[in-house]
């Protein structure tokens, strides 16, 4: 589990707290901190979700003493009210239920069978508990189990909610479990103090110092940080962004080499800085030079234990900090390292504020597809905190994967023996294990150059490693240069002009129908369709680097249109009928720009909903209108583009606010298709099911190739 970032800040010190209740009294009623309070209202929006389950696996080996270990647990839960804590709701706000210590019970799976049999049985089990949900308001929010593989082999499963814990406190459960446990193996009474305070004074003075004037001087500084900060980062996805996303996880990690480790001591020595900073640092670059924004917010978690007292407590105290960064291509890897440390160490200084009450103050606008304000973090550990040392038994973490996380990207860098871990977790909606292994071995490549080379630009640190670079220059690459010259290799519809003329009365397409039998075009027929309506585009002056529109729906009419464009020398640009009308309208402003008039290619059907959006010299060109409504434009000569020439005009998908226009000419997209064929055989090309919209790329190689 990745540490929070450790403050900065002078601890603080909290008044003294009420007595812990003795056994067999009545609960105590406290008012939820903050955090709770978030994470209370999450759970009430998404019951039985495993998102929010810390889970701990331990891996025993040697002689055990149960007993021993259970009498420690069960002291544990006795010292920390946080884990006797379960959640109601008085009016409309949750509320801390504190029950009096009444034992903790750890219950004993035996296992069976060979022993590699074993533990697979236990590594499934230790899944199934880690994503077993919690009952916030019946408990218990801590959860223990032992599964016994052999007589001196057995796997602890830990799991706590994370409404009463976060990473430091693992590492405080850890140093626990270890004095206890040797104290009654040993037969020694407790060394352990009792502890001065208990999170509910904690969640009581968070409330009092945040009501007496430390909420609106620090709001005032997050405020100014952060209230024209851009609401989303536009990180590259492998496909559109769902409209609700979902927290299932992919992972990929990579041990940075031997001189990185090394490379960084010497960085933070020579530019005064720390590692978080200059790992921070990294990230921010290899953000800014994947999605191009030079403006981006990247979140980081910090213990947020300011007062001393807080720092032996099992709670939630975490809290995540919103850093931002601005860079464009000049700026060097030095400079950012400053600025970093200049944002961090004020964010520090002001992290009493917590994140929920930030983003209720700025109002970003909410949506199920993304987390507001923050959607990639960054957060360092050392990856030792949470392993408990329990005399005569060797204690190993087993590797139980926890597939939920909480943001679209969260790398985390663990330093070790054995030097940096590097691990990145990406939502599995957004992201291919593939891609996340990737972008860590960029970040690698990237963070190698800035170590050795901090004054150089950031635009001019490299990427791609040694392989990749092989890879794309030289081996992807082996048809050689593109000609430059009008043929079936350089222009994208000399591809299906060439494959018409080789067989003109093989079946090009079909298409259903919901109104009569589906519409069956020969190579012949859809040849000669797109040039009739490529010679009525070029009456209307579409011609080379002339920017065509196209709403249409699916049916035989698309092809028909897009071939059609081509032909006429133009370059054709996705605008799909069902986006919100403000979005079309700045997709064709945008496409329109530098060009005399704009025509959209559509369906009669679609005509009323698209002159909602349509200003200014604007035509629209209904593809469906009878043959007889069609102006005689056989006479109109046909230019010819060049390959260097654009062939469509795609858009993103706009999730930072404004789509952006990518422009893709005919050279590019037919060295795809000719890769596409030398690829795929042509079994597997037989047939394709053109189902992707053509507002993505991937519609190039289901209608072309």
């Amino acid at each position: 589990m990745t540490e929070p970032t450790a403050a900065t800040t002078d601890l603080l010190t909290l008044p003294p707290g009420e007595p812990t209740p003795p056994a067999g009294e009545e609960v105590f009623v406290f008012p939820a901190s903050y955090g709770q309070r978030r994470l209370w209202f999450l759970d009430r929006l998404e019951p039985g979700s495993p998102l929010y389950n810390i889970p701990l696996a331990l891996r025993l080996t040697g002689a055990l003493r149960e007993r021993s270990l259970a009498r420690a647990l069960a002291e544990i839960v006795r010292r920390h009210e946080a884990l006797r804590t379960t959640f109601e709701i008085e009016g409309d706000e949750p509320v801390q239920v504190v029950s009096p210590p009444v034992g903790f019970p750890l219950p004993r799976v035996d296992l069976a069978g060979p022993p590699a049999a074993r533990r697979q049985e236990a590594a499934r089990l230790a899944a199934v508990e880690a994503a077993r949900p919690f009952d916030l308001a019946r408990g218990p929010l801590l959860r223990a189990t032992l599964i016994r593989l052999g007589p001196n082999e057995h796997v602890l499963l830990l799991t706590l909610h994370h409404i009463v814990a976060d990473g430091w406190s693992l590492g405080v459960l850890a140093r626990e479990l270890s004095a206890l446990y040797a104290a009654d193996r040993a037969g020694r009474p407790s060394s352990l103090p009792e502890l001065p305070i208990q999170y509910a004074d904690f969640a009581a003075w968070q409330r009092e110092r945040l009501a007496g004037g430390l909420r609106e001087r620090q709001m005032a500084y997050w405020r100014a940080q952060l209230g024209d900060a851009p609401r989303l980062l536009d990180l590259p996805l492998a496909g559109p962004r769902p409209a609700a996303r979902g927290h299932r996880a992919r992972h990929a990690t990579r041990p940075l080499p031997a001189t990185a480790a090394a490379g960084l001591r010497e960085l933070c020595h020579r530019e005064g800085t720390t590692p978080f900073i200059a790992l921070l640092a990294a990230f921010q670059a290899l953000l800014f030079r994947t999605t191009g924004q030079p403006d981006l917010v990247v979140g980081t978690p910090v213990a947020n234990r300011t007062a001393e007292e807080t720092e032996g407590l099992i709670g939630l105290f975490i809290n995540n900090l919103a850093l931002r960064a601005r860079l464009d291509d000049a700026t060097s890897f030095r400079t950012l390292l400053g600025q970093v440390r200049e944002t961090a160490l004020a964010a520090f200084a002001h992290q009493d504020l917590p994140f929920e009450e930030l983003v209720e103050e700025l109002a970003p606008e909410r949506a199920l597809s993304h987390d507001p304000l923050v959607q990639a973090v960054f957060g360092m550990g050392d990856g030792a905190g949470a392993i408990p040392e329990l005399p005569g038994l060797r204690v190993e973490p087993l590797p139980a994967e926890h597939d939920t996380v909480k943001f679209d990207l969260a790398l985390s860098v663990e330093e070790g023996p054995r030097g940096l871990l590097a691990r990145l977790d990406g939502s599995a909606d957004l992201y291919e294990t593939t891609t996340l292994a990737r972008l860590l071995e960029h970040f690698e490549t990237l963070f190698a150059a800035a170590l050795a080379e901090p004054g150089r630009p950031i635009a001019d640190l490299p990427l791609l490693s040694a392989v990749e670079r092989q890879a794309v220059l030289c081996d992807w690459s082996e048809g050689g240069a593109l000609p430059e010259v009008a043929s079936e290799i350089g222009l994208l519809h000399a591809l299906f002009a060439a494959q018409a003329a080789r067989t003109p009365e093989r079946t090009a397409l079909t298409s259903a129908r919901e109104d009569g039998p589906p519409v069956e075009l020969t190579y012949a027929e859809l040849d000669a369709r797109a040039e009739r309506l490529a010679r009525r585009l070029a009456a209307l002056g579409v011609g080379p680097e002339v920017r065509v529109g196209v709403a249409l729906e699916r049916t035989a009419d698309l092809p028909v249109a897009l071939l059609g464009i081509l032909e006429a020398g133009g370059a054709y640009v996705p605008l799909d009928p069902t986006y919100p009308p403000a979005r079309l309208a700045l997709m064709i402003e945008d496409a329109r720009t530098g060009q005399d008039g704009f025509v959209v290619l559509t369906q009669e059907r679609l005509v009323p909903r698209l002159e909602e959006v349509l200003a200014g010299d604007l035509t629209l060109l209904c593809i469906d209108a009878p043959a007889d409504a069609e102006p005689d434009a056989s006479a109109i000569p046909l230019p010819q583009p060049h390959p260097g020439n654009l062939a469509y005009l795609i858009y993103t998908s706009g999730s930072t606010g404004r789509p952006k226009g990518v422009a893709i000419e005919h050279r590019s997209a037919a060295a795809f298709c000719r890769w596409a064929r030398e690829w795929f055989s042509d079994e597997e090309l037989a047939g394709v099911f053109a189902s992707t919209s053509i507002n993505f790329d991937l519609s190039v190689y289901e209608l072309f190739v």
